[in-house]
């Protein structure tokens, strides 16, 4: 925050509980007008069924899949991006380094996690261009926002391996997503602690409200009133949540995961908590774990009782890859849901809507999940975050994956000349993306 804007702040009297509400305010914008640019990286495990995956056609005039077709209200800006590949090697099994090398593109450091191959590994040796894009942007006071990054989570185990570890914030540095709602809300609001101490956030809040409100637009008054509006739901939704069933991470046996009946009313509160933690300016960097490499969740309101990771082993069975492509369609939803709150939400202090400077980049960590392969690993991306040219489905040959991480941190002007494996980004950053 400015110098000038604190000023102008701090004569009003208001707050610290109250700056996050009205750190976007056009009334009151920073005197850096640049565009807020945000990033959201979104995972979810076990590979893709490709034939229900993958489009028939390239270029423009391609038509969303089966699993993609939950996309279409949002094609346009739709980015879809075939032979893709991880090139990682070394320790550790395909899931493993699928996983861990994903959003790092470095190998696995020696350890003693045994995985379905001959030899074990630890962490990965290097930090995640989420966490590289982080960094940069924190370096900058115009860019720099309260946490940095947020991670989030849906049924994300209790226990740590390279199997359930994407974010990195360096070289055997793994970062632990939250995937209880109601501690990311107490994360972002710090007063959670207790139904008593979760009622008491708008109370302290209310009287810095009233006293911004005089001083700031119509319009701005609005998004005042609409950030009240949401603690105020969430509020009434996590205690009910308390008060019935609860999100509690089960014991979990490696490898194994447990049905969880609640993950779409966890998905949907972690992605709600999300776009207002972007709406406040609190992070501009963002991931979203669903399970882990080897996850197990069992869809039953999907009518799939089966686990995910089980399934995923006979891909290529006609009844399994329907599942499969339900499951994966499931996940494409939830993107979509991400995609259209983005989408609903106009910019804070700017023009258009939250996804036109919003890229959102779901991906995997196989191609496949019954040959456990590296390449052609889905990614796709929606959104005008990064100015990538959208509305198109590219086919490479093999390209390595550190090129598009590459890519990444150029689309928020940070100029990498390698990340990673050194080896796989000499060709430099991924071609036809503008």
């Amino acid at each position: 925050m400015s110098q000038s804007r604190r000023e102008f702040l701090g004569k009003l009297g208001v707050g610290a509980a109250a700056l996050p509400f009205v750190m976007n305010l056009s009334s009151v914008a920073r005197a850096d007008a640049r565009r807020k640019q945000r990033v959201v990286f979104l995972f979810s495990p076990n590979g893709i069924v490709p034939s229900t995956f993958w489009p028939k056609e390239t270029g423009e005039n391609f038509k969303l899949t089966e699993i993609l077709s939950p996309l279409e209200p949002y094609k346009s800006k739709t980015l879809i991006l075939n032979g893709v590949c991880d090139k990682v090697r070394g320790d550790g099994d395909s899931h493993m380094r699928g996983m861990s090398c994903l959003l790092t593109g470095i190998e696995l450091a020696p350890g003693n996690i045994q995985g379905g191959s001959d030899h074990p590994a630890g962490w990965a040796k290097g930090l995640s261009i989420d966490q590289e894009i982080k960094n940069f942007l924190q370096k900058d006071p115009a860019t720099r926002t309260r946490f940095g990054s947020l991670e989030f989570g849906v049924m994300v185990p209790e226990r740590a391996d390279p199997w359930t570890r994407w974010s990195y914030a360096g070289p055997n540095k793994p970062v632990t997503p939250i995937d209880d709602p109601y501690q990311m809300f107490n994360k972002m609001y710090g007063r959670a602690k207790d139904q008593k101490a979760l009622s008491s956030v708008l109370d302290d809040l209310t009287e810095d409200l009233k006293k911004i409100s005089s001083a700031v637009t119509p319009a701005d008054r609005k998004l005042l009133e609409e950030h009240a509006s949401f603690v105020r739901e969430m509020e009434i939704e996590l205690k009910e949540a308390q008060a019935s069933a609860g999100h509690r991470v089960p014991t979990i046996e490696p490898g194994v995961r447990k049905d969880n009946d609640n993950m779409p009313q966890i998905s949907k509160a972690q992605i709600d908590l999300m776009v207002n933690a972007f709406q406040a300016d609190f992070t501009r960097v963002a991931s979203l774990q669903y399970t882990n490499s080897v996850g197990g969740a069992r869809m039953k309101w999907l009518g799939i009782n089966e686990g995910h990771h089980a399934i995923s082993h006979n891909s290529g069975d006609p009844v399994a890859d329907k599942d499969l492509t339900k499951i994966n369609h499931w996940f494409c939803q939830q993107v979509a849901y991400l995609a259209k709150r983005l989408a609903e939400t106009p910019e804070p202090g700017g023009e258009g809507n939250m996804l036109d400077n919003t890229t959102i980049l779901w991906t995997n960590e196989l191609g496949e999940g019954k040959s456990h392969t590296l390449d052609n690993i889905p990614f796709v991306l929606i959104g005008g975050g990064l100015g990538f040219k959208t509305g198109r489905y590219i086919k490479y040959e093999k390209v390595a994956h550190n090129r598009l991480l590459m890519s990444l941190a150029h689309g928020f002007g940070h100029t990498l000349t390698a990340f990673g494996n050194p080896n796989f980004c000499g060709d430099g950053v991924l071609g036809q993306l503008a």
